[in-house]
């Protein structure tokens, strides 16, 4: 994954050394967005369901039960972690 600067450009290529502690808020961000996913459970107004976010926190979508939302966010090529 490429982080971007401000700008556009690349300033972090895999393979290379990252010091987290030298990188800004908006790269740190930016670091698992399309590798992670979280899921949480919500009530919704037909009962209980599980809300699936990007790393971000962007809603993405809800699932009936748990092992349906981990099942999404596996078939789309992302580890799912759970948030309660």
């Amino acid at each position: 994954m490429n982080i971007k600067n401000h700008d556009g450009t690349a300033n972090f290529s895999p393979g290379t050394m990252l010091d987290i502690h030298h990188i800004s808020a908006a790269q740190l961000a930016l670091l698992g967005l399309e590798e992670i996913a979280f899921v949480k459970p919500v009530m919704t107004e037909t009962g209980p369901a599980f809300a699936i976010h990007a790393a971000d926190g962007t809603p993405i979508a809800i699932a009936a039960d748990q092992q349906l939302a981990a099942a999404a966010i596996i078939q789309n090529d992302m580890t799912p972690t759970l948030v309660h």
